[in-house]
């Protein structure tokens, strides 16, 4: 486990899953730490339903989630490289991290976190598989960056 980060971006396909989940998370768990954010390649979709409701059930609040893409950051004036780490959680994401960063000195991660929108036909099926997303990217956050300090 490398030292804490001050900024992390975690970046997935569209930022209405996985890294608003993440981002929410950690958020969550240790408070001011660090500067946390979450984009994805594309903005095309608004926040996932499920994924409010499978965080809501651990306390995690992601209602008031924006979406918003690698572009829309640049637009707005994020420069990537005020992160220090990038953790992408989907190959999709990680291939744009890597390419957007080339020129940066930062650390970009890859964890492989189930894509749960095509999963399930009947919404407990769908919950489910939200909720295996969520608790692969919370044992992730907590093995990477160490027990809750907040939650």
């Amino acid at each position: 486990m490398m030292d804490f980060p001050q900024a992390v971006l975690f970046c997935c396909d569209h930022n209405a899953v996985r890294s608003p989940m993440a981002e929410a998370m950690m958020k969550k768990f240790y408070g001011q730490r660090a500067y946390v954010q979450s984009a994805g390649c594309k903005n095309d979709m608004e926040i996932d339903g499920f994924s409010i409701a499978v965080c809501a059930e651990i306390g995690v609040e992601l209602s008031r989630h924006r979406a918003r893409s690698f572009e829309e950051m640049e637009t707005h004036g994020e420069d990537l490289g005020q992160f220090d780490l990038i953790i992408a959680l989907s190959p999709a994401s990680q291939h744009a991290a890597l390419d957007l960063t080339k020129t940066y000195h930062l650390a970009v991660e890859y964890w492989p976190i189930i894509d749960p929108t095509a999963l399930g036909e009947t919404r407990e099926a769908k919950l489910a598989a939200y909720r295996q997303a969520r608790d692969q990217i919370k044992e992730r956050v907590i093995a990477r960056f160490g027990p809750p300090s907040l939650a």
